[in-house]
């Protein structure tokens, strides 16, 4: 294989590796370095390769190898596995310290399923998920994504990763149930694409956020619904408690109440989400992405991302004031 036709070959995955560092680190941005991390460890051994096996898995090897290498950092988190419930009676200041869990675009996610790609099921992709697998151990988690994700043979993933298959075996039998533990009691198995009562839903809440009434944005959620704000490390949760906080958010002075918000659909990790923005000096501004998880018809938690480079997701960089 010439170097020319190496590189051409090589790059037909680096949207697929992508998605795989992002799920095995939880992060966008350590994604997209551990990506170029692989393809200059590719370049640098491409001599050896010596096509016994294809040059998917050897990326895919390549690519592991370098994450698990990153990986010994702290596993990324949003706030409910830091710190007991709590809305700050004061505000507090947003956390830039700690390993945040990143959204990932759904307009890249479309990229990385190429022909010979698993297709990203929304369950293998949502944050629900990527919460989950980041309270395995760097090895399990591999191995549970390359079994249960990427539908790799207990063979293929242990020579991936350097294992027995037995270990490989042994690994994913400890992963499974720790998952399980860790996913959302009504989680269920989604389609990709919203449906038509999702998208509804979100419709309303957008409807609802403009008018500032805290009534009817409580009332798309469920009782036990869950509320974070990355990067500020508190949140909280239940119905009345979200209807609370929007309440005084929404009276004047209120930390919504800094002007008009306009809301744009947006889609993330699989999930519905909404890109928020405030009225600012050249009209509407970007302010936050905010992805729901929604359930038997209402929304189950909701993840307000700022700090997000809204171009990324294919959102304009503001919104003209009407």
């Amino acid at each position: 294989m010439t170097d020319d036709t190496f590189e051409q070959e090589a790059e037909r995955y680096r949207h697929e590796l992508r998605v795989h560092c992002y799920r095995l680190l939880g992060s966008y941005d350590d994604a997209e370095d551990l990506v170029q991390e692989t393809y200059l460890r590719a370049w640098r051994g491409r001599s050896g390769f010596e096509g016994r096996s294809s040059l998917r898995t050897w990326l895919y090897r390549i690519a592991t190898n370098a994450c698990l290498d990153d990986v010994r950092r702290p596993g990324r988190v949003l706030p409910y596995q830091l710190e007991p419930e709590s809305f700050p009676a004061e505000a507090l200041p947003a956390r830039h310290d700690l390993p945040w869990l990143q959204p990932f675009p759904d307009v890249l996610l479309d990229r990385a399923e190429e022909p010979d790609a698993q297709v990203i099921r929304r369950e293998t992709i949502e944050l629900a998920f990527l919460t989950a697998i980041q309270q395995l151990p760097p090895r399990q988690r591999a191995v549970l994504i390359f079994r249960d994700v990427l539908g790799w043979s207990a063979k293929e993933t242990a020579e991936v990763l350097d294992l027995t298959v037995a270990a490989a075996n042994s690994a994913l039998q400890r992963a499974r149930p720790v998952l399980r533990e860790h996913l959302p009691a009504r989680r269920t198995e989604w389609s990709a694409e919203p449906s038509e009562a999702e998208q509804k839903l979100v419709a309303r809440y957008m409807a609802a956020f403009e008018a500032g009434d805290a009534a009817r944005l409580a009332a798309l959620m469920h009782e036990d619904v869950r509320v974070t704000m990355p990067p500020y490390p508190f949140w909280y949760s239940g119905r009345d408690k979200a209807e609370q906080v929007f309440a005084a958010n929404f009276e004047p002075g209120g930390p919504a109440n800094r002007g008009r918000w306009r809301f744009e659909v947006a889609r993330v990790n699989r999930q519905p989400a909404v890109a928020a923005y405030l009225e600012g000096g050249r009209g509407f501004e970007p302010f936050a992405v905010v992805v729901f998880r929604i359930e038997q018809g209402l929304v189950a938690e909701m993840t307000a991302f700022e700090n997000v480079d809204f171009a990324r997701f294919g959102l304009p960089g503001y919104l003209a004031s009407a």
